[in-house]
């Protein structure tokens, strides 16, 4: 240490100067811009073939709203013919069935108000295929993002971007296109945990509105073993665990994407088995003011100082 202090004032400093060697007042304009989240122009360039260069997650969101892009952007032009073909006929099934059912519930009702014995009946049937219709244009719209995002850029390996947008299309899908598909029941259980848990609280939460709405009527029957104090009670309980159960589905469903995104990133990290420490004397010789002081202190600049460095090699 005797030696240290003797050749201190000849000796540099063991870690990096340049963070104090900057000129911070330049007179000029430093403002930071926000890059664009999404471009309209680099999005379509990108699809055109245009730019080589269109990222993942602009391909992925531009095509969310044009529907197709993908297809186009990856020059599968046979599956646009087959992907709107789809979409327009289950979407226009969908829309007849639907008017179908509410033909039949209008002219019901307009029956029931004059005779309430009429022998109308609803289209029930109607009403369900119509629900299947828009199911399946539901389905040809997801299964059109995940074809996109599969065959973008096939010959790349560890897409961050890609396992992203998988576990954003398919909770639990960019942990297997990790390699971890050991994370998947464990993401799937916090999910299928938190629903089964929202049905719980939901269905008791009706249950309580019910039996407190017909005591609190005016013209209430009720005659229950449930007071309108206890009914509320438990309503609001159950309705706050409900909403607690929202809030643990979604938190589990950004968690599943968010891990997919980090540990894709992390995927090239080189990790060695040499895990050491290291002590070494130190000396460090300011460059300017910023070193050991702010400018905006009035005080003389530091003069060279000994210490140790301790190194951590993980």
């Amino acid at each position: 240490m005797a030696l240290l202090c003797v050749f201190s004032p000849d000796m540099k400093a063991q870690f990096k100067e340049d963070a104090f060697n900057q000129n911070y007042d330049t007179g000029e304009d430093t403002t930071a811009t926000a890059e664009k989240m999404w471009s309209f122009k680099e999005f379509s360039h990108g699809v055109i073939h245009r730019d080589s260069t269109l990222k993942i997650g602009s391909l992925f969101a531009g095509s969310t709203v044009f529907i197709g892009s993908e297809q186009i952007y990856n020059r599968q032009y046979w599956k646009l013919p087959v992907i709107y073909g789809g979409l327009g006929a289950t979407l226009g099934m969908g829309f007849h069935y639907r008017n179908q059912y509410r033909t039949s519930l209008d002219a019901y009702e307009s029956a029931f108000a004059i005779d309430p014995n009429t022998p109308l009946s609803v289209d029930t049937k109607a009403k369900d295929n119509a629900t299947y219709m828009f199911a399946g244009a539901a389905v040809i719209y997801w299964a059109t993002l995940m074809d996109g995002m599969v065959n973008y850029k096939k010959d790349i390996k560890s897409q961050p971007g890609k396992a992203t947008v998988y576990s954003i299309l398919a909770p639990g899908l960019g942990q297997v296109y990790n390699g971890e598909a050991w994370k998947v029941p464990v993401y799937w259980g916090f999910l299928i945990g938190s629903f089964h848990f929202y049905n719980l609280y939901n269905n008791n939460y009706h249950k309580y509105k019910r039996i407190h709405n017909e005591i609190t009527s005016p013209n209430s029957t009720y005659d229950g073993r449930i007071d309108a104090e206890t009914a509320l009670y438990y309503r609001d309980l159950f309705r706050r665990s409900r909403d607690y159960s929202v809030v643990a589905i979604a938190a589990s469903y950004l968690l599943q994407v968010i891990d997919a995104n980090v540990f894709a990133y992390m995927q090239d990290f080189d990790v060695s088995d040499d895990i050491t420490m290291k002590v070494t004397p130190t000396v460090i010789t300011p460059g300017n003011e910023y070193a050991l002081r702010g400018p905006s202190l009035n005080m003389p600049t530091a003069p060279s100082a000994c210490g140790i460095s301790f190194g951590f090699t993980f």
